[in-house]
């Protein structure tokens, strides 16, 4: 019986200290806004920190759509396009289709106009995806319909490959 209650204890403590080590990367994935506060009081700039592929806390957020978080962050970051190779805030939100999160970055002036390694934009991402409510937003924020990514390719040419007659007339709207 000692064995088992030994066996018990320690798969308990086990648990509790890996999930007390949660650092703020995880907690961007799937943490709540009250994990994100205890972080900071640790460390006010914690949310400001970058991982070792280049990732802020607030682009993991809108990828993995952890919106309470997300919505969060971009209020307190020192940088809300925390711009690495891989892209920004805004990419990812354009990226995995979270509208309420591109409005919310394009509020706290997200500049849609930023490109990634491959130079393509959230407008061009946007157009890809075919997410009329978010090249919406996109062009009001004045996103650059000429801009060409590493292919040659502007958000003009993205549009008209889609053969998609709303998606070229919101990209030739200026």
């Amino acid at each position: 019986m000692k064995i088992k209650q030994f066996c018990l204890i320690n798969c308990l403590l086990v648990t509790f200290f890996s999930f007390a080590q949660k650092d703020i990367f995880d907690v961007a994935r799937t943490g709540t806004i009250d994990d994100v506060k205890a972080l900071m009081e640790i460390n006010s700039d914690t949310i400001n920190v970058v991982n070792e592929k280049g990732f802020v806390p607030l682009t993991l957020s809108c990828y993995n759509g952890n919106t309470e978080v997300a919505l969060f962050l971009a209020t307190m970051v020192k940088d809300i396009d925390g711009n690495s190779d891989y892209g920004t805030p805004l990419m990812a939100a354009v990226y995995k289709n979270r509208p309420l999160i591109v409005e919310r970055l394009l509020e706290l002036n997200a500049n849609p106009n930023l490109a990634d390694v491959n130079g393509t934009t959230s407008l061009h991402y946007a157009i890809i995806f075919r997410n009329e409510k978010i090249i919406k937003l996109l062009m009001d924020a004045k996103a650059d319909v000429d801009f060409k990514d590493n292919r040659g390719n502007s958000a003009k040419n993205y549009a008209a490959m889609t053969s998609n007659e709303s998606i070229i007339d919101l990209i030739n709207k200026k």
